[in-house]
Protein backbone atom coordinates (compact mmCIF):
# COMPACT_ATOMS: atom_id res chain seq x y z
CA UNK A 1 0.00 0.00 0.00
CA UNK A 2 1.18 3.35 -0.90
CA UNK A 3 2.11 5.73 2.17
CA UNK A 4 0.23 8.54 2.64
CA UNK A 5 0.73 11.89 5.17
CA UNK A 6 2.64 14.67 6.16
CA UNK A 7 6.51 15.18 6.21
CA UNK A 8 6.68 14.69 9.40
CA UNK A 9 5.11 10.94 9.63
CA UNK A 10 8.47 10.48 7.20
CA UNK A 11 10.49 8.08 8.95
CA UNK A 12 13.65 7.59 6.93
CA UNK A 13 15.80 5.20 7.74
CA UNK A 14 19.50 6.57 9.31
CA UNK A 15 21.95 6.89 6.51
CA UNK A 16 24.63 8.82 3.97
CA UNK A 17 22.56 11.44 2.97
CA UNK A 18 23.37 13.11 -0.69
CA UNK A 19 21.53 15.66 -2.79
CA UNK A 20 21.52 16.49 -6.32
CA UNK A 21 21.76 20.70 -6.89
CA UNK A 22 22.01 22.95 -9.55
CA UNK A 23 26.04 23.73 -10.43
CA UNK A 24 26.63 27.05 -10.41
CA UNK A 25 26.88 27.37 -14.34
CA UNK A 26 23.26 26.00 -14.07
CA UNK A 27 22.06 28.48 -11.54
CA UNK A 28 23.81 31.83 -13.13
CA UNK A 29 21.91 30.78 -17.08
CA UNK A 30 18.66 30.36 -14.57
CA UNK A 31 19.13 34.06 -13.18
CA UNK A 32 20.12 35.52 -16.84
CA UNK A 33 17.04 33.62 -17.90
CA UNK A 34 15.26 35.82 -20.29
CA UNK A 35 11.62 36.39 -19.49
CA UNK A 36 8.76 34.75 -21.37
CA UNK A 37 5.25 36.10 -22.53
CA UNK A 38 3.36 32.95 -21.39
CA UNK A 39 2.06 33.52 -17.74
CA UNK A 40 2.10 31.06 -15.27
CA UNK A 41 -1.69 28.75 -14.71
CA UNK A 42 -4.12 30.69 -13.19
CA UNK A 43 -3.76 27.99 -10.04
CA UNK A 44 -0.01 28.51 -9.55
CA UNK A 45 -0.65 32.87 -10.05
CA UNK A 46 -2.77 32.92 -6.65
CA UNK A 47 -0.66 30.35 -5.43
CA UNK A 48 2.45 32.73 -5.81
CA UNK A 49 0.33 35.67 -4.66
CA UNK A 50 -0.55 33.41 -1.39
CA UNK A 51 3.32 32.40 -0.67
CA UNK A 52 4.07 35.84 -0.55
CA UNK A 53 1.13 37.76 1.16
CA UNK A 54 1.81 35.59 3.86
CA UNK A 55 5.66 35.58 4.06
CA UNK A 56 5.78 36.44 7.65
CA UNK A 57 4.04 33.05 8.52
CA UNK A 58 7.08 32.09 10.17
CA UNK A 59 6.80 28.85 8.37
CA UNK A 60 6.86 27.51 4.80
CA UNK A 61 3.58 29.00 3.50
CA UNK A 62 4.05 27.27 0.15
CA UNK A 63 3.15 23.31 0.15
CA UNK A 64 6.13 20.70 -0.52
CA UNK A 65 5.43 17.82 -1.74
CA UNK A 66 7.83 14.95 -1.18
CA UNK A 67 8.00 11.29 -2.92
CA UNK A 68 10.51 8.15 -1.75
CA UNK A 69 10.93 4.70 -2.72
CA UNK A 70 13.94 2.57 -1.99
CA UNK A 71 16.51 0.78 -4.41
CA UNK A 72 18.23 -2.41 -3.71
CA UNK A 73 22.14 -2.28 -3.90
CA UNK A 74 24.86 0.35 -3.89
CA UNK A 75 24.43 3.66 -5.28
CA UNK A 76 25.61 4.85 -8.32
CA UNK A 77 26.46 8.51 -8.20
CA UNK A 78 27.42 9.06 -11.98
CA UNK A 79 23.82 7.02 -13.11
CA UNK A 80 21.66 8.62 -10.57
CA UNK A 81 23.25 12.34 -11.75
CA UNK A 82 22.72 10.94 -15.39
CA UNK A 83 19.18 9.77 -14.23
CA UNK A 84 18.40 13.24 -12.02
CA UNK A 85 19.98 15.71 -15.17
CA UNK A 86 17.85 13.52 -17.69
CA UNK A 87 14.50 13.52 -15.56
CA UNK A 88 14.87 17.80 -14.85
CA UNK A 89 15.32 18.26 -18.34
CA UNK A 90 12.51 16.24 -19.79
CA UNK A 91 10.03 18.41 -17.76
CA UNK A 92 9.80 22.25 -18.76
CA UNK A 93 8.21 23.27 -15.34
CA UNK A 94 11.47 22.88 -14.14
CA UNK A 95 12.99 25.60 -16.92
CA UNK A 96 10.72 27.81 -15.38
CA UNK A 97 10.61 30.59 -12.75
CA UNK A 98 9.07 33.41 -11.34
CA UNK A 99 8.75 37.18 -10.71
CA UNK A 100 6.20 38.33 -8.87
CA UNK A 101 6.30 42.77 -8.32
CA UNK A 102 4.38 44.93 -5.76
CA UNK A 103 0.88 45.02 -7.98
CA UNK A 104 0.83 41.17 -8.12
CA UNK A 105 1.65 40.48 -11.72
CA UNK A 106 3.54 37.57 -12.66
CA UNK A 107 6.35 37.54 -14.76
CA UNK A 108 7.98 34.34 -15.91
CA UNK A 109 11.46 33.29 -16.91
CA UNK A 110 13.06 30.41 -19.06
CA UNK A 111 15.95 28.85 -19.12
CA UNK A 112 16.98 26.62 -21.96
CA UNK A 113 16.71 22.82 -20.95
CA UNK A 114 20.38 22.14 -21.72
CA UNK A 115 21.51 24.41 -19.71
CA UNK A 116 19.78 22.48 -16.69
CA UNK A 117 23.08 20.49 -14.77
CA UNK A 118 22.99 19.03 -11.62
CA UNK A 119 25.93 18.16 -9.58
CA UNK A 120 25.73 15.45 -5.95
CA UNK A 121 26.30 17.30 -2.70
CA UNK A 122 26.84 15.40 0.55
CA UNK A 123 25.08 16.46 2.82
CA UNK A 124 26.38 13.77 5.34
CA UNK A 125 25.53 10.98 8.08
CA UNK A 126 22.75 11.34 10.41
CA UNK A 127 21.43 8.63 11.96
CA UNK A 128 17.57 9.63 13.24
CA UNK A 129 14.72 10.46 10.71
CA UNK A 130 14.16 13.76 11.67
CA UNK A 131 17.11 15.35 11.16
CA UNK A 132 17.60 13.91 7.48
CA UNK A 133 13.45 15.46 7.79
CA UNK A 134 14.59 18.56 8.34
CA UNK A 135 17.74 18.91 6.08
CA UNK A 136 15.45 17.83 3.49
CA UNK A 137 13.00 20.33 3.79
CA UNK A 138 15.42 23.30 4.76
CA UNK A 139 16.99 22.48 1.73
CA UNK A 140 14.16 22.84 -0.73
CA UNK A 141 13.87 26.39 -1.56
CA UNK A 142 10.79 27.93 -2.14
CA UNK A 143 8.51 28.78 -5.56
CA UNK A 144 10.28 32.19 -5.85
CA UNK A 145 13.45 30.19 -6.71
CA UNK A 146 14.23 28.40 -9.83
CA UNK A 147 15.01 25.32 -8.18
CA UNK A 148 11.95 24.70 -6.04
CA UNK A 149 13.54 20.97 -5.94
CA UNK A 150 15.38 18.59 -4.37
CA UNK A 151 16.19 15.31 -5.43
CA UNK A 152 18.77 13.10 -3.40
CA UNK A 153 19.43 9.42 -1.72
CA UNK A 154 20.19 8.03 1.77
CA UNK A 155 22.42 5.33 1.60
CA UNK A 156 21.94 2.75 3.98
CA UNK A 157 23.42 -0.94 4.42
CA UNK A 158 22.13 -2.96 1.11
CA UNK A 159 20.83 -0.33 -0.41
CA UNK A 160 19.31 3.37 -0.81
CA UNK A 161 16.24 5.22 -0.01
CA UNK A 162 15.55 8.16 -3.37
CA UNK A 163 13.62 11.05 -2.22
CA UNK A 164 12.28 14.12 -4.46
CA UNK A 165 11.23 17.12 -2.96
CA UNK A 166 9.10 19.49 -5.08
CA UNK A 167 7.50 22.72 -4.20
CA UNK A 168 3.24 22.17 -5.31
CA UNK A 169 4.28 24.84 -8.27
CA UNK A 170 5.81 22.49 -9.84
CA UNK A 171 3.95 19.23 -9.12
CA UNK A 172 0.82 17.31 -8.16
CA UNK A 173 -0.35 13.76 -6.91
CA UNK A 174 0.06 12.23 -10.33
CA UNK A 175 3.40 13.83 -11.08
CA UNK A 176 4.53 12.43 -7.77
CA UNK A 177 3.78 8.96 -9.03
CA UNK A 178 5.07 9.68 -12.49
CA UNK A 179 8.23 11.00 -10.66
CA UNK A 180 8.98 7.87 -8.89
CA UNK A 181 8.42 5.64 -11.74
CA UNK A 182 10.30 8.26 -14.13
CA UNK A 183 13.29 8.34 -11.81
CA UNK A 184 13.37 4.47 -11.14
CA UNK A 185 13.33 4.17 -14.58
CA UNK A 186 16.28 6.19 -15.54
CA UNK A 187 18.56 5.21 -12.95
CA UNK A 188 18.58 1.46 -14.33
CA UNK A 189 18.84 2.37 -17.56
CA UNK A 190 22.01 4.55 -16.66
CA UNK A 191 23.25 2.17 -14.06
CA UNK A 192 22.99 -1.22 -15.41
CA UNK A 193 22.51 -0.47 -19.56
CA UNK A 194 18.69 -1.65 -19.14
CA UNK A 195 16.23 0.01 -21.45
CA UNK A 196 13.04 1.07 -20.07
CA UNK A 197 10.97 2.85 -22.57
CA UNK A 198 10.93 6.56 -21.37
CA UNK A 199 7.10 7.44 -22.41
CA UNK A 200 6.02 10.85 -24.60
CA UNK A 201 5.62 13.76 -22.37
CA UNK A 202 3.70 17.09 -23.15
CA UNK A 203 4.58 20.95 -22.30
CA UNK A 204 3.44 22.54 -18.81
CA UNK A 205 4.44 25.87 -20.10
CA UNK A 206 2.29 24.55 -23.31
CA UNK A 207 -0.71 23.90 -21.30
CA UNK A 208 -0.27 27.37 -19.07
CA UNK A 209 -0.52 29.05 -22.95
CA UNK A 210 -3.97 27.39 -23.67
CA UNK A 211 -5.40 27.65 -20.29
CA UNK A 212 -4.58 31.57 -20.42
CA UNK A 213 -5.56 31.53 -24.14
CA UNK A 214 -8.98 30.06 -22.92
CA UNK A 215 -9.65 32.06 -19.99
CA UNK A 216 -8.52 35.29 -22.54
CA UNK A 217 -11.97 34.70 -24.25
CA UNK A 218 -14.14 34.65 -22.09
CA UNK A 219 -16.00 37.88 -20.41
CA UNK A 220 -19.39 37.70 -18.08
CA UNK A 221 -21.84 36.71 -20.94
CA UNK A 222 -19.68 33.17 -21.72
CA UNK A 223 -22.14 30.02 -20.13
CA UNK A 224 -19.74 29.16 -17.87
CA UNK A 225 -18.71 31.94 -16.15
CA UNK A 226 -22.44 32.70 -15.53
CA UNK A 227 -22.62 28.81 -14.51
CA UNK A 228 -19.94 29.46 -11.74
CA UNK A 229 -21.44 32.67 -10.68
CA UNK A 230 -24.95 31.32 -10.63
CA UNK A 231 -24.00 28.48 -7.89
CA UNK A 232 -21.85 31.09 -5.82
CA UNK A 233 -25.36 33.23 -6.03
CA UNK A 234 -27.37 30.18 -5.09
CA UNK A 235 -24.84 29.38 -1.91
CA UNK A 236 -25.68 33.02 -0.60
CA UNK A 237 -23.09 34.84 -2.76
CA UNK A 238 -20.33 32.89 -0.72
CA UNK A 239 -18.30 29.75 -1.35
CA UNK A 240 -18.56 26.70 0.41
CA UNK A 241 -17.47 26.09 3.79
CA UNK A 242 -16.81 22.71 6.12
CA UNK A 243 -20.40 22.44 8.61
CA UNK A 244 -18.98 21.93 11.84
CA UNK A 245 -16.71 24.37 13.38
CA UNK A 246 -12.71 24.68 12.75
CA UNK A 247 -11.93 27.56 15.44
CA UNK A 248 -10.38 29.87 13.49
CA UNK A 249 -10.61 33.40 13.15
CA UNK A 250 -12.27 33.77 9.90
CA UNK A 251 -11.53 37.35 10.59
CA UNK A 252 -7.84 37.88 10.71
CA UNK A 253 -6.06 37.09 7.66
CA UNK A 254 -2.71 37.05 9.78
CA UNK A 255 -4.26 34.32 11.71
CA UNK A 256 -1.76 31.10 10.53
CA UNK A 257 -3.29 27.59 11.68
CA UNK A 258 -0.95 24.75 11.09
CA UNK A 259 -2.09 21.88 9.50
CA UNK A 260 -3.24 18.99 11.13
CA UNK A 261 -4.24 15.01 9.23
CA UNK A 262 -6.70 12.42 9.90
CA UNK A 263 -6.83 8.91 9.04
CA UNK A 264 -9.71 6.48 9.47
CA UNK A 265 -10.30 3.32 7.55
CA UNK A 266 -13.31 3.10 5.79
CA UNK A 267 -14.07 -0.43 4.90
CA UNK A 268 -12.47 -3.01 2.99
CA UNK A 269 -12.85 -3.98 -0.32
CA UNK A 270 -15.99 -6.29 -0.57
CA UNK A 271 -17.81 -3.41 1.18
CA UNK A 272 -16.25 -1.01 -1.46
CA UNK A 273 -17.87 -3.32 -4.32
CA UNK A 274 -20.91 -3.19 -2.67
CA UNK A 275 -20.93 0.70 -2.76
CA UNK A 276 -19.98 -0.36 -6.29
CA UNK A 277 -22.63 -2.21 -7.11
CA UNK A 278 -25.45 -0.36 -5.35
CA UNK A 279 -23.93 2.91 -7.90
CA UNK A 280 -23.79 0.84 -11.10
CA UNK A 281 -27.71 0.09 -10.69
CA UNK A 282 -28.14 3.84 -10.46
CA UNK A 283 -26.17 5.02 -13.25
CA UNK A 284 -23.47 6.66 -11.12
CA UNK A 285 -19.65 6.09 -10.09
CA UNK A 286 -17.27 6.39 -7.18
CA UNK A 287 -16.82 9.77 -7.34
CA UNK A 288 -20.79 10.22 -7.35
CA UNK A 289 -21.08 8.30 -4.36
CA UNK A 290 -18.46 10.56 -2.12
CA UNK A 291 -19.90 13.78 -3.01
CA UNK A 292 -23.35 11.69 -2.25
CA UNK A 293 -22.18 10.46 1.11
CA UNK A 294 -20.75 13.98 1.65
CA UNK A 295 -24.14 15.75 0.88
CA UNK A 296 -25.88 13.61 3.11
CA UNK A 297 -23.50 14.16 6.11
CA UNK A 298 -23.18 18.30 5.20
CA UNK A 299 -27.18 17.86 5.07
CA UNK A 300 -27.66 15.91 8.95
CA UNK A 301 -25.24 18.63 10.62
CA UNK A 302 -26.23 21.89 9.24
CA UNK A 303 -30.28 21.29 7.83
CA UNK A 304 -29.22 22.59 4.39
CA UNK A 305 -31.15 21.00 1.15
CA UNK A 306 -28.29 22.52 -0.93
CA UNK A 307 -24.72 20.73 -0.99
CA UNK A 308 -21.73 23.02 -3.05
CA UNK A 309 -19.17 20.30 -2.96
CA UNK A 310 -16.32 20.68 -4.89
CA UNK A 311 -13.56 18.12 -6.58
CA UNK A 312 -10.42 18.42 -7.59
CA UNK A 313 -9.82 17.21 -11.84
CA UNK A 314 -7.29 16.46 -13.70
CA UNK A 315 -6.69 19.33 -16.43
CA UNK A 316 -4.24 17.06 -18.95
CA UNK A 317 -5.86 16.70 -21.95
CA UNK A 318 -2.93 14.54 -24.77
CA UNK A 319 -1.48 11.18 -24.19
CA UNK A 320 1.48 13.35 -23.87
CA UNK A 321 0.53 15.55 -21.06
CA UNK A 322 -0.54 12.41 -19.19
CA UNK A 323 3.22 11.69 -18.26
CA UNK A 324 3.98 15.06 -17.66
CA UNK A 325 5.15 17.08 -14.43
CA UNK A 326 3.13 19.83 -13.50
CA UNK A 327 0.62 20.78 -11.53
CA UNK A 328 -2.87 20.21 -13.91
CA UNK A 329 -5.46 20.15 -11.32
CA UNK A 330 -8.40 22.57 -11.07
CA UNK A 331 -11.82 22.98 -8.95
CA UNK A 332 -15.25 21.59 -10.42
CA UNK A 333 -18.50 22.11 -8.61
CA UNK A 334 -20.55 19.18 -7.90
CA UNK A 335 -23.74 20.94 -6.16
CA UNK A 336 -26.68 18.04 -4.84
CA UNK A 337 -29.99 18.94 -3.50
CA UNK A 338 -30.59 16.95 -0.67
CA UNK A 339 -34.43 17.28 0.19
CA UNK A 340 -35.75 16.35 3.56
CA UNK A 341 -37.46 12.58 1.98
CA UNK A 342 -33.41 12.17 0.21
CA UNK A 343 -31.67 8.76 0.57
CA UNK A 344 -28.38 8.00 -1.03
CA UNK A 345 -29.62 6.12 -3.50
CA UNK A 346 -32.32 8.99 -4.60
CA UNK A 347 -29.42 11.52 -4.94
CA UNK A 348 -26.49 9.48 -6.21
CA UNK A 349 -27.47 9.52 -9.75
CA UNK A 350 -28.34 13.07 -9.68
CA UNK A 351 -25.02 13.59 -7.98
CA UNK A 352 -23.51 11.50 -10.99
CA UNK A 353 -24.95 14.15 -13.58
CA UNK A 354 -23.56 17.07 -11.42
CA UNK A 355 -20.18 15.77 -12.13
CA UNK A 356 -20.85 15.13 -15.60
CA UNK A 357 -22.03 18.99 -15.77
CA UNK A 358 -18.87 19.77 -13.95
CA UNK A 359 -16.40 18.74 -15.88
CA UNK A 360 -17.62 20.68 -18.53
CA UNK A 361 -15.98 23.95 -16.14
CA UNK A 362 -12.27 21.71 -15.78
CA UNK A 363 -10.83 24.28 -18.14
CA UNK A 364 -12.48 27.34 -16.87
CA UNK A 365 -10.51 28.59 -13.70
CA UNK A 366 -12.78 30.16 -10.59
CA UNK A 367 -9.76 32.21 -10.65
CA UNK A 368 -10.44 33.82 -13.58
CA UNK A 369 -14.20 33.70 -12.86
CA UNK A 370 -13.24 36.27 -10.15
CA UNK A 371 -11.10 38.37 -11.66
CA UNK A 372 -14.11 38.47 -14.53
CA UNK A 373 -17.16 39.03 -11.80
CA UNK A 374 -17.79 42.84 -11.10
CA UNK A 375 -19.00 44.25 -7.71
CA UNK A 376 -23.06 43.75 -8.96
CA UNK A 377 -22.19 40.17 -9.98
CA UNK A 378 -23.46 38.64 -6.56
CA UNK A 379 -20.27 36.97 -4.94
CA UNK A 380 -18.28 37.94 -2.19
CA UNK A 381 -15.08 36.43 -2.09
CA UNK A 382 -11.67 37.43 -0.48
CA UNK A 383 -8.26 37.25 -1.76
CA UNK A 384 -6.40 34.05 -0.33
CA UNK A 385 -9.93 32.38 -0.35
CA UNK A 386 -9.99 28.23 0.58
CA UNK A 387 -12.63 26.07 0.31
CA UNK A 388 -13.55 22.27 1.42
CA UNK A 389 -12.35 19.78 -0.94
CA UNK A 390 -13.52 16.27 -1.53
CA UNK A 391 -11.45 14.28 -3.41
CA UNK A 392 -11.80 10.47 -4.31
CA UNK A 393 -8.58 9.08 -5.72
CA UNK A 394 -8.30 5.23 -7.16
CA UNK A 395 -4.87 4.84 -5.95
CA UNK A 396 -4.94 1.47 -7.89
CA UNK A 397 -4.93 3.70 -11.32
CA UNK A 398 -2.21 5.66 -9.59
CA UNK A 399 0.83 5.06 -12.41
CA UNK A 400 3.48 2.43 -11.41
CA UNK A 401 1.36 1.83 -8.27
CA UNK A 402 1.75 -1.60 -8.75
CA UNK A 403 5.34 -1.64 -7.89
CA UNK A 404 5.35 0.86 -4.92
CA UNK A 405 4.77 -1.90 -2.45
CA UNK A 406 7.95 -3.47 -3.67
CA UNK A 407 9.87 -0.55 -3.69
CA UNK A 408 8.05 1.28 -0.14
CA UNK A 409 6.67 4.05 -2.13
CA UNK A 410 4.77 7.14 0.03
CA UNK A 411 4.14 10.09 -0.93
CA UNK A 412 3.82 13.14 1.83
CA UNK A 413 3.02 16.73 2.11
CA UNK A 414 4.32 19.52 4.44
CA UNK A 415 2.20 20.95 7.37
CA UNK A 416 1.90 24.38 5.83
CA UNK A 417 -1.36 26.00 7.23
CA UNK A 418 -5.11 25.35 6.45
CA UNK A 419 -7.93 27.41 6.45
CA UNK A 420 -10.79 24.59 5.19
CA UNK A 421 -10.80 20.77 5.45
CA UNK A 422 -9.43 19.09 2.43
CA UNK A 423 -10.44 15.12 1.77
CA UNK A 424 -9.32 12.47 0.23
CA UNK A 425 -11.06 9.41 0.17
CA UNK A 426 -8.50 7.13 -1.11
CA UNK A 427 -8.88 3.14 -2.48
CA UNK A 428 -6.42 0.94 -2.53
CA UNK A 429 -6.70 -2.79 -3.38
CA UNK A 430 -7.70 -3.91 -0.05
CA UNK A 431 -9.30 -1.23 2.01
CA UNK A 432 -10.86 2.47 1.55
CA UNK A 433 -9.27 4.98 3.75
CA UNK A 434 -9.87 8.60 4.63
CA UNK A 435 -7.92 11.78 4.84
CA UNK A 436 -9.17 14.77 5.93
CA UNK A 437 -6.45 17.88 6.45
CA UNK A 438 -7.47 20.37 8.36
CA UNK A 439 -6.57 23.82 10.68
CA UNK A 440 -4.80 22.32 13.88
CA UNK A 441 -7.19 23.61 16.38
CA UNK A 442 -9.21 21.95 18.97
CA UNK A 443 -11.88 22.24 17.98
CA UNK A 444 -11.08 21.38 14.78
CA UNK A 445 -9.98 17.73 15.55
CA UNK A 446 -13.25 17.39 17.93
CA UNK A 447 -15.14 18.63 14.46
CA UNK A 448 -13.28 16.07 11.99
CA UNK A 449 -13.78 12.88 14.85
CA UNK A 450 -17.30 13.65 14.66
CA UNK A 451 -17.32 13.74 10.36
CA UNK A 452 -15.42 10.98 10.12
CA UNK A 453 -17.62 8.92 12.18
CA UNK A 454 -20.54 10.10 10.32
CA UNK A 455 -18.54 9.47 6.90
CA UNK A 456 -17.95 5.66 7.78
CA UNK A 457 -21.36 5.40 9.39
CA UNK A 458 -22.62 5.91 6.27
CA UNK A 459 -20.38 4.49 3.72
CA UNK A 460 -20.22 1.33 5.73
CA UNK A 461 -24.16 1.32 6.10
CA UNK A 462 -24.43 1.64 2.20
CA UNK A 463 -22.23 -1.19 2.05
CA UNK A 464 -24.25 -3.12 4.35
CA UNK A 465 -27.67 -1.98 3.53
CA UNK A 466 -27.33 -1.09 0.21
CA UNK A 467 -28.47 2.82 0.81
CA UNK A 468 -28.65 5.33 3.71
CA UNK A 469 -31.30 7.20 5.00
CA UNK A 470 -30.41 10.32 7.44
CA UNK A 471 -32.26 10.12 10.60
CA UNK A 472 -35.49 12.40 10.77
CA UNK A 473 -34.07 14.51 13.50
CA UNK A 474 -31.21 15.01 11.66
CA UNK A 475 -32.94 16.60 8.59
CA UNK A 476 -35.72 18.40 10.30
CA UNK A 477 -35.76 21.94 8.80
Amino acid sequence: MVSFGLIEDWHPRPGRVTSWVPTAASSAAAAAAPTDPVPPSHQQQEYLRSARRNAAAGFRFSRLCLLCFDIQGALDVEAMTSAITTFLRRHDTFASWFDLDDDGSVTRHVLATDDIDVEPAVQGSFDDAETIRDLVGDHTPGPFDWDCFRIGTIEWNGGFTVFAAVDHLDTDGISQALTATELMSLYLNAAFAMNNPLPEVGSYHDYCRRERDLSARLTLDSPEVARWLELVRDNGGRLPSFPLTLGRRDDDPSDHTRSAIHTAQVFTEPQARAVDEVCRRHGAGFTAAVMSVAALAYAEFTGSDRYFGLTPKSTRRSAGEMNTIGWFTSLIPVPIEVPTTATFTSIVGAAQEAFEKGKDLTDVSFHRVLELATPDSGVHVSPGWSVPMVSYVDVRKLPGVEMFDAINGALYGSRGSSEEVFMWVNRFTDVTSVTLLYPDTPEAQNSIKIYVERLVEILTTIAAQGDYEPGVAALAR
